[in-house]
C-alpha cells in the first residue's frame, strides 16, 4: 500500500460531541437522540435519519446555517480524536505511506481538522470535493487529489455502506474498523467479511498490514 485514506467520523473522531450538540440544539435529551441513532443504524439507514425522527420535516442544511449564525456550529478539538489516531498516522508516515483524510464532512470540518495539525499529507471533505460517499465519484475524486492509484490505496472506515462496499467497488483495497455503532453492529455481517480486505480493531493494526 502506497496510500491510506481515512474516513473521519467514528474512524478518527468520536461523534459524541456532534450528536450531543444536535440534541441540545433540538432541545431533546441527549439519550433520546443517541437511542434514535442506534435505531436507524440497526435498520441500516443513514444516521442522519435520526434527526428526521427527532424532528419530522427538519431541513438539516437550514438548521446547520442557523446553528452557525447562533455561534453553535461545528467544533473539534484534541479531545474528539481517538487515542490511536496520532500514533498510528505518525507511524504510517514513517513507514513511507502517504496519509490522506477524506470523509463526508463539511468544508468547516475540514478546516477544523487541519487546525489540529494531524500527521497527514492531505485533508479534504465531501463538500470540498463536491460529491459524497457512497457515490463512486467521491472515491475517484479522492484518488485524483491524492494522486494515488486504486490498487495501491487502502480506504479505512467503520461504515459498510459508505466506506467498505463503495471503496471496494471503486477498485481500492478496504479495511473495516470495528468502532462506533456501524463498525460494531455490522462488523461480522457476511457481506462485510467478504468485501473487506482487512478487519481491524484499532488504527495501530494498520502498522502490521503495511509491514506484512
Amino acid at each position: 500500500m502506497e496510500t491510506i485514506v481515512f474516513d473521519v467520523g467514528e474512524t478518527l473522531t468520536r461523534d459524541d460531541r456532534y450528536w450531543a450538540s444536535w440534541a441540545d440544539w433540538l432541545e431533546i435529551p441527549r439519550h433520546t437522540l443517541s437511542a434514535l441513532v442506534g435505531a436507524v443504524v440497526a435498520q441500516g439507514k443513514d444516521n442522519a435519519e435520526a434527526l428526521h425522527l427527532a424532528r419530522p420535516g427538519i431541513d438539516i442544511a437550514a438548521e446547520y446555517r442557523a446553528r452557525d449564525a447562533a455561534g453553535r456550529g461545528e467544533y473539534l478539538d484534541e479531545s474528539d480524536l481517538y487515542d490511536d489516531v496520532r500514533p498510528a498516522l505518525s507511524q504510517l508516515r514513517k513507514l513511507g505511506v502517504r496519509v490522506i483524510i477524506a470523509g463526508n464532512q463539511t468544508r468547516r470540518a475540514g478546516e477544523l481538522l487541519r487546525d489540529l495539525d494531524l500527521p497527514a499529507d492531505l485533508i479534504t471533505t465531501s463538500e470540498q470535493l463536491g460529491v459524497a460517499k457512497p457515490q463512486p465519484e467521491f472515491f475517484h475524486r479522492v484518488l485524483e487529489v491524492a494522486q494515488a492509484t486504486p490498487g495501491a490505496t487502502l480506504y479505512v472506515g467503520d461504515h459498510p455502506a459508505n466506506d467498505v462496499f463503495p471503496a471496494k467497488a471503486a477498485g481500492l483495497r478496504c479495511a473495516q474498523l470495528r468502532r462506533g455503532p456501524w463498525g460494531h453492529l455490522w462488523a461480522d455481517h457476511p457481506d462485510v467479511v467478504a468485501a473487506a480486505d482487512w478487519r481491524i480493531d484499532s488504527l495501530t493494526d494498520l502498522i502490521g498490514v503495511i509491514r506484512g
